[in-house]
């Protein structure tokens, strides 16, 4: 009945155009950049902060607070700083705010998957002048920009009177939320809404926008009946049953890009002893962790109808797929498709593995974080139900679900993984790889898998400075992935936007809704 009423508005939103109001599909946790490197937060945090590269809607590079770069040999990178940079507070940006950075990444306290991945690299900064520094890399790392472009710089002036480590919470009182980017942080209602205010002082394009409120509405009908109403300006991660409609609407207009972001089912691989959430068809645990065993879980890949997950769950808006970068990304494998639907292939796989009659598994999934989360699980379980393998689906709110599987609680959840980079490193090193707090690597690997070939290629592909060799190199990677099914991908993402038709949107493949990709249309 909302729907209805809010269809038959005028939608007259106000004439000016100095608030812009965005509806984000999940929560924010943090306002440090560095703490959690998940989407809603990447997102928030970019309108604060700055890089020293940027990447535009489709991943490429450009500069931000470094105006040039270049290799010096093969283990030395001069990144020029960009001159006349303010922070919020009036102070000045230079290298020493980069060296400061860089030092607390990796060391952010009780990150539940942090950034330090993308400095594993780096060996040390060498200052030659308050506005030129020099990287040096433990190994060739052709990368290094790339990686660069996900790490937010902070002042180094918020250490003074705290600890140098800065700890998270002075982020989300405000106190340390100081950049230099185009908005300036007002405040944070967690799980409502942050209030930003235009940075004037911004080294960059002046923004349109006085004021950006960022509210954050879980709800797929309350964020459709919102824009609708007026309420919202733009909206991100529109309901698949509501696209149709909308696109048909004609005082809103919708915009789509390709999705970086896969989803897929990712095993326990912490225990290789009993899990109380896989129990034989009794409910007794079974004594040993059946994923270790590459024949169950490409038989619970073989399970999966994925253009059934298409059509029916997904309304369209996604791609069945078996790794996790859009075609035409640097190292996707035009060679590798989807596995077969072939559920009696499957059912004797799991006979081969010693599961003729099956087992119980509960599968633990995110009720609000991504399209259809609990949905795409639940229809999942039923296909899996009907090779043998009877599952229970938990979806949790999302605020809930990062914390348990940060413990390793889960037997088998539902991920999803965004290549923000837009080459296949990033999968590699941060979900991938074992995790390595001394290497910096496998942050977002929650189900704790870990394989050496997958580790020595990892390092082989990223010291690779031939763009040709390295491509070679993460697309036989891919092809390993598939064979050995160590996550099950099911679907390849689009991302969608609505927003009033006077405003113009550039759409971005790492979904990210910024405030800096929306203006007047012309």
């Amino acid at each position: 009945m909302i729907r209805a009423i809010a269809l038959s508005l005028a939608l007259a939103w106000p004439a000016a155009a100095q608030v812009l109001n965005l509806g984000s599909a999940a929560p924010v946790s943090s306002i440090d950049p560095h703490f959690h490197n998940v989407g809603p937060n990447n997102a928030l945090t970019m309108h604060i902060f700055d890089r020293l590269v940027e990447r535009d809607g489709r991943s490429r590079m450009r500069p931000g607070l470094a105006t040039a770069w270049r290799p010096i040999t093969d283990t030395e990178w001069e990144f020029t700083l960009r001159a006349g940079v303010l922070w919020h507070d009036g102070r000045v940006f230079d290298a020493n705010d980069v060296t400061f950075t860089f030092a607390r990444v990796p060391n952010v306290a009780n990150s539940p998957g942090g950034f330090g991945g993308f400095l594993r690299e780096v060996k040390r900064v060498e200052v030659l002048t308050p506005h030129l520094i020099r990287i040096h890399t433990h190994q060739p790392h052709p990368l290094l920009p790339l990686d660069l472009a996900s790490v937010s710089i902070i002042s180094a002036r918020v250490a003074e009177g705290a600890s140098q480590t800065v700890p998270s919470e002075d982020f989300n009182s405000g106190r340390a939320a100081i950049g230099t980017g185009p908005y300036r942080l007002i405040s944070w209602r967690p799980g409502e809404r942050v209030e930003l205010a235009r940075n004037d002082d911004y080294w960059g394009e002046r923004e349109p926008w006085a004021r950006v409120n960022y509210r954050m509405v879980l709800n797929d009908a309350a964020r459709t009946a919102a824009l609708l109403a007026g309420d919202l300006d733009l909206i991100e991660q529109i309901p698949t049953s509501d696209l149709a409609r909308l696109r048909r609407e004609p005082r809103l207009r919708v915009t789509e890009i390709a999705s970086l972001r896969t989803v897929y089912m990712a095993p326990d691989y912490s225990r290789t002893g009993p899990n109380p959430f896989i129990t034989d068809n009794a409910g007794t645990p079974l004594p040993q962790n059946p994923f270790h065993d590459v024949r169950v879980r490409r038989a619970l890949s073989m399970a999966i109808n994925r253009d059934a997950l298409v059509e029916r769950v997904m309304e369209g808006a996604s791609v069945p797929t078996a790794q996790w970068l859009p075609e035409g990304a640097f190292g996707y494998n035009p060679a590798i498709r989807p596995m077969a639907f072939d559920p009696e292939g499957a059912r004797r796989l799991l006979a081969e593995a010693g599961f003729p009659d099956g087992f119980r598994l509960t599968v633990h999934s995110p009720n609000d974080r991504w399209p259809n989360d609990s949905r795409i699980t639940q229809a999942v379980a039923q296909m899996w139900t009907r090779i043998g393998v009877r599952v229970t689906v938990d979806a949790l709110p999302f605020n809930a679900f990062v914390p348990r599987r940060v413990r390793q609680e889960f037997a088998m959840q539902l991920g999803a993984w965004g290549s923000s980079t837009g080459e296949a490193s990033n999968f590699m090193v941060n979900v991938l790889a074992s995790y390595d707090r001394n290497r910096l690597t496998g942050a977002n690997n929650n189900g704790r898998h870990s394989n050496a070939w997958f580790d020595e290629m990892t390092a082989r592909a990223t010291g690779t400075m031939d763009d040709t060799a390295r491509e070679a190199l993460w697309r036989e990677a891919v092809a390993r992935f598939a064979e050995t099914v160590p996550m099950i991908q099911l679907l390849q993402l689009t991302n969608t936007w609505a927003m009033r038709r006077s405003l113009s949107h550039e759409p971005r493949m790492d979904e990210r809704t910024v405030a800096m990709g929306v203006r007047l249309a012309p």
